[in-house]
């Protein structure tokens, strides 16, 4: 499994993801995000799926960027990946199926264009077609996303600073690291601010991060421990509903 997130913000974007490989009982490290540049001006690519279909889209996609003198707008960029997911699947999804295995590629794509007047971000489905990560809910994860959820849902808005987003951006991630086997360290974590046009990429082991996900451990447990037990004894001496037979 995977797990890949992606943040926008009004100061930028921030993207964080695992790069665990499980094939049957082999476990091995495989990089999921991707650096382009034009000029000044970076795109970043996330991938969730079967491996071959990515490597496939990426290489392709590549080719079409090096090809191309550049795009001015972020949405021409994710566009042109769309058509090589699409050419992608002409070539083998069929052979796939009749394997009894499922086309699958999900993608985020993340960046800005000389056009763009603020940073984009992108999610790609296996059809090719995509969707804009709005400032409703400035976030999305591919791969294992159920329990990196909660913590993004009440904390993240668009207003929110970049170190905020990245901070809330580790936690997610290590909440799903705690509840899955299939998702683990090395992180890669990239931070683009859109007024520099900078943009920071770092691999985390857990060592790094282990002071600030220990704290936020025991920050959750403290927590616990002070919800007052009359609220608690609220529920267990509330009426109890009577099943019949």
């Amino acid at each position: 499994m995977t797990y890949c997130l992606g943040i926008r913000v009004k100061t930028g974007l921030v993207a964080v993801a695992d790069t665990r490989i499980t094939s049957g009982s082999e476990t091995t490290t495989a990089k999921k995000v991707f650096v382009h540049r034009y000029g000044s001006y970076p795109i970043f690519i996330m991938t969730s799926g079967l491996r071959s279909v990515r490597d496939k889209v990426i290489t392709y996609f590549e080719e079409i960027l090096l090809e191309t003198n550049g795009y001015d707008k972020m949405y021409k960029a994710v566009n042109a990946l769309g058509e090589q997911i699409k050419k992608v699947a002409q070539e083998d999804r069929e052979i796939l199926i009749q394997s009894g295995i499922a086309f699958n590629i999900y993608t985020i794509v993340g960046g800005q264009m000389s056009g763009d007047s603020t940073p984009k971000l992108y999610m790609l489905y296996p059809e090719g077609n995509w969707i804009e990560i709005g400032e409703g809910t400035p976030f999305m994860i591919i791969g294992n996303s159920g329990y990196g959820k909660p913590v993004l849902q009440r904390t993240i808005n668009y207003e929110s600073t970049l170190e905020f987003a990245l901070k809330t951006g580790i936690l997610s991630f290590d909440s799903t690291r705690v509840s899955a086997n299939d998702v683990g360290y090395p992180i890669d974590v990239l931070v683009y601010n859109s007024e520099t046009h900078d943009l920071i990429e770092h691999r985390f082991y857990e060592q790094d991060l282990v002071e600030m996900t220990g704290y936020w451990a025991e920050k959750l447990k403290n927590a616990v421990n002070s919800i007052p037990d009359n609220l608690i004894n609220k529920i267990l001496n509330k009426e109890p509903i009577l099943l019949q037979h």
